[in-house]
């Protein structure tokens, strides 16, 4: 993980990553602060019940995500991404004065206000928070960035709302409450001014002011590309479920587990740490790229672990309030910890690749308008998400019912966009291979093109070979395969998902053939990586065959380049032909088998002649010891 900490030496991260915990801090400080001074002195304040005034404050600081996430995606988009956060630090500066003011006259329509224009703060920034990473940081940095922003963000929260808690509880509370906001919000400034230029992508954007067409018209966008649309729906989810889990927390700790204030701090710090692990972990479980792999596996424990948290709740309460120590030592507790935990761990592999992947796939033109797009839907999640949550335990549904129904709703979820977009099941099954079975080492793989089409060639050992070439580039590959395969189970589900291309011999049916080259032509024109085995079948004995000339055929009608793979340890293996048949002896298998891929310089299509592509694969394969 030392490499995405690096990042924050680098001045094209680190003082915009400064910028980004220092706004969620004192957006949380204040928030907070004012929930615990109007929930303690509510007498002073108001005749409103504080109950009602603690969701009325949420509420308030949520409204202008609905309001105005259309216009701050046109703003992330038509002007400079830094100079838009500058202003919008001096903006907080400008809030926080207004907050001393709002004490000052003893005003809790004021400081509700306040509360509003940090929200307002936060809306404006959130399209410049995603839509800057993808212009500063290179592809291979996206997900380790993410995960930086996700795990600072989620700490942010938490010490800031610690900060306000203890501030409010402080004599002269309200003196403390806007120092500490005004000093924060100086400091939010200042390390801004160290971001450096994120040029406007369309300058020439002519601003729609009405909220709810261009609200609209950003979800176009977004729906432009349909893994895009439902990641973000995926990452919706997630903030519906974490919202969920959060709200009840201090409920969950006084009436399930009998613990006392330091209680909700315990279970709040749990679940960050979790998150912020498993944010950071990402990178290296994905090898520094947006493996939505990960996704799947995500889900997997936010079901499990959301599931065993509603059972591990204990049955009874005790009598008194316990204390941080004796609460530690209740039957019970560690497990709701342990289950805490293990939900922000999972958390942080579902929702930093998906937001990697909503910044890679989107069109930089549009991408803050994504954004903002995705910033509308998480609000109306949420706002969905304690809606649900309150008429579930009105009707006497208790917490840990409530936890296991979010669960078994994650796995629907799950299930719903995983039928839709199969491509992340398939990630799934490909990271769990080179993770299991094999552990992959890559070289040279940057030579596939990243964008364009293109006709990969690789040398085929084994009836896995698809799959490691798809776990070692981050774009979608389209494979001509044998259409025998496509009867194998599980292999078939790959093939099918990752829309691959069944072709047969001419001999064996001429009318098949001819529609493998036709798909194989219309993927090219639509600018896709194509990928065959141009041995024309699995090797018996290890060597390379002789290449048919398919690939000329393919060239003749597509010009494009083409990018030569050799694979080198899978021969042997439990999924290759040594000794005449796949899968011979499967309980010899030695997991974690040390495999290789590497790619050749591209060749242009009128130099990639049959023979002359099949010497460069074995100097591939031979010159990689």
């Amino acid at each position: 993980m030392s490499s995405q900490f690096s990042l924050l030496k680098t001045r094209r991260f680190g003082p915009f990553f400064g910028t980004q915990f220092l706004g969620a801090f004192n957006d949380n400080l204040f928030k907070n602060a004012l929930v615990v001074l109007l929930t303690f002195q509510a007498a002073q304040w108001t005749t409103l019940k504080p109950e009602l005034l603690a969701n009325l404050a949420a509420g308030i600081f949520i409204l202008p995500f609905f309001l105005f996430s259309a216009t701050a995606g046109q703003l992330a988009d038509k002007f400079d991404k830094a100079m838009l956060a500058r202003q919008v630090k001096l903006l907080e500066i400008g809030i926080t004065v207004l907050v001393g003011i709002g004490f000052w006259l003893h005003s809790l329509t004021v400081l509700l206000a306040c509360l509003f224009l940090l929200g307002v703060h936060s809306t404006l920034f959130g399209p410049v928070k995603y839509a800057i990473l993808p212009q500063h940081l290179h592809e291979d940095e996206l997900v380790g960035g993410n995960a930086l922003i996700e795990a600072g963000t989620f700490v942010a929260i938490l010490v800031g709302t610690l900060m306000g808690g203890l501030l409010a509880g402080m004599e002269g509370g309200a003196v403390w409450i806007t120092a500490g906001c005004l000093l924060v919000a100086v400091a939010g400034y200042v390390v801004c001014r160290g971001v450096p230029p994120a040029p406007a992508p369309e300058p020439q954007l002519r601003m729609n002011p009405n909220p709810f067409t261009e609200t609209w018209r950003n979800i176009g966008f977004a729906r432009e590309n349909r893994t895009v649309f439902l990641s973000i729906l995926g990452i919706s989810w997630f903030w519906l479920y974490g919202a969920l889990l959060l709200a009840q927390f201090p409920a969950y700790a006084k009436n399930v587990l009998g613990g006392n204030e330091t209680s909700v701090t315990l279970l709040l710090a749990t679940f960050t740490l979790g998150i912020g692990i498993g944010s950071l972990l990402c990178e290296r479980l994905s090898a520094k790229q947006v493996e939505i792999g990960l996704v799947p596996f995500g889900s997997i424990g936010l079901t499990i672990f959301g599931l065993d948290l509603a059972f591990a709740s204990p049955a009874s309460v005790p009598a008194a309030p316990l204390a941080l120590m004796p609460l530690l030592q209740a039957p019970g507790t560690l497990h709701v910890l342990f289950d805490l935990f293990a939900l922000g761990l999972f958390g942080g592999f579902f929702i930093v690749p998906l937001y990697a992947l909503v910044q890679l796939r989107s069109s930089p033109g549009h991408r803050a308008r994504i954004i903002a797009a995705n910033n509308i839907m998480n609000a109306l999640f949420m706002v969905v998400g304690a809606g649900a949550a309150a008429g579930l335990l009105s009707t006497g549904l208790s917490i840990p019912a409530l936890f296991g129904v979010a669960a078994l709703c994650n796995a629907a979820v799950a299930f719903y966009i995983y039928g839709l977009v199969p491509e992340f099941l398939l990630r799934f099954i490909v990271w769990l291979l080179v993770h299991t079975v094999y552990r992959l080492e890559k070289k040279d793989v940057e030579r596939i093109p990243d964008e364009g089409a293109a006709l990969l060639i690789c040398n085929h050992v084994s009836f896995v070979d698809a799959l490691v070439i798809t776990a070692a580039c981050h774009r979608p590959i389209r494979f001509v395969t044998d259409y025998r395969l496509f009867r194998v189970p599980i292999l078939s589900f790959v093939l099918r998902s990752g829309r691959a291309i069944p072709i047969a011999p001419a001999k064996e049916d001429p009318v098949l053939m001819e529609q493998a080259f036709d798909a194989v032509a219309a993927a090219l024109a639509e600018g896709e990586l194509v990928c065959i085995f141009p041995e024309g079948g699995i090797t018996f004995d290890g060597e390379l065959l002789p290449f048919r000339p398919g690939i000329t055929r393919i060239l003749e009608r597509n010009p494009v380049p083409v990018v030569p793979l050799a694979l080198r340890g899978l021969w042997g293996s439990i999924f290759s032909r040594q000794g005449g048949k796949a899968l011979s002896q499967p309980w010899k298998a030695r997991p974690f088998r040390k495999i290789a891929i590497a790619a050749g310089d591209p060749v242009a299509p009128q130099a990639a002649e049959p023979q002359a592509l099949r010497d460069e694969v074995l100097q591939l394969r031979g010159a990689w010891r």
